[in-house]
């Protein structure tokens, strides 16, 4: 299946190309990027994630899109939509992530890809919810899901499967968002 594009005002969100991996290792070999992050160790790592990324939209039909800023980077971070891949209270669920490289922080570049990928689950794909999750230290990403009308589900703070037991960054807090929420659907380029 092929994977969509989607625009913005000032990004391209498009699937992925050989080129990104070489953004995407940066990025994740930035400690900044990955302070709230399992490390990806090598470029091996890297490429796996990249991997998936591309079998998910295989599988799918939607997943993780770079996010290009056309006339800045041909690769900025990613952001989109993916199937939780493990078994959870509030699973089967589609989750909304992101990553940006530090360089593009600040620009407001992963609310505006967000909001792209939440109109994109909620219309094309007729999601009655989205999730997200993080460390219950990322205040940047949840004041991000905050910003995109989500809300704490108190009672759904669980220990992420694929981290190991006593790690700082096992404990991780769910947002929600309902189809109907209150998020503001992103502009369309001009």
């Amino acid at each position: 299946m092929d994977a969509p594009t989607l625009a913005t005002a000032r990004l391209v969100l498009r699937p992925w190309r050989a080129a990104d991996r070489n953004g995407l290792w940066r990025m994740q070999s930035d400690p900044r990027t990955m302070e709230f992050l399992m490390p990806v160790p090598d470029r091996v790592a890297s490429d796996r994630v990249a991997d998936r990324a591309e079998d998910h939209f295989a599988r799918h039909g939607f997943g993780l899109w770079v996010a290009e800023a056309p006339g800045v980077t041909d690769f900025a971070g990613y952001c989109g939509l993916v199937h939780v891949p493990y078994a959870e209270h509030f699973t089967p669920a589609v989750e909304i992530g992101w990553r940006f490289d530090p360089a593009f922080w600040g620009r407001g570049y992963a609310t505006e890809a967000a909001r792209a990928a939440l109109a994109f689950g909620f219309g094309r794909l007729s999601l009655a919810e989205i999730v997200a999750i993080t460390v219950p230290a990322n205040a940047r990403s949840r004041a991000l899901m905050e910003r995109l009308g989500m809300t704490r589900d108190r009672d759904g703070d669980f220990d992420l499967p694929s981290t190991p037991t006593g790690h700082p960054l096992r404990r991780q807090v769910l947002y929600r968002l309902k189809a109907g929420g209150s998020f503001s659907r992103p502009r369309p380029p001009a």
